[in-house]
């Protein structure tokens, strides 16, 4: 038997990797990323506290009636929802999570659009 490549463990194991280091706080909340084939999601999270502070994604109805699938622009669309929602509830600089995905194509698009609209990290 050949022993199959699980893509999807590889990266949870990048991302335990990962959070063994990047921790949110309340000064300086954690911004998580997950992506799957269709959506991508955003949260803004206090690990001190155990809560989320903001949240966006793709399941939202103004960015999902967006022509296309999942792309980039779409992710954009998120950070930048996510950035504004951070704003409103007092955040301004966060510690980014990228979930063990690599930090290229939506992830960037979502965290360049973030810090667009205020959010530093």
């Amino acid at each position: 038997m050949y022993k199959r490549f699980d893509r999807n463990a590889a990266r949870k194991k990048r991302h335990y990797r990962i959070r063994a280091k990047v921790h949110g706080t309340s000064e300086r909340p954690r911004l998580n990323v997950f992506r799957s084939n269709l959506n991508i999601y955003a949260q803004i999270i206090d690990d001190t506290r155990g809560c989320t502070i903001a949240s966006a994604s793709t399941l939202e109805t103004p960015i999902k009636a967006l022509p296309g699938r999942l792309t980039v622009a779409k992710a954009a669309e998120v950070g930048r929802r996510l950035g504004e929602r951070a704003r409103e509830q007092g955040v301004t600089t966060v510690v980014f999570d990228r979930g063990g995905y690599r930090y290229h194509g939506r992830v960037k698009a979502l965290a360049d659009a973030a810090r667009e609209s205020g959010l530093e990290f």
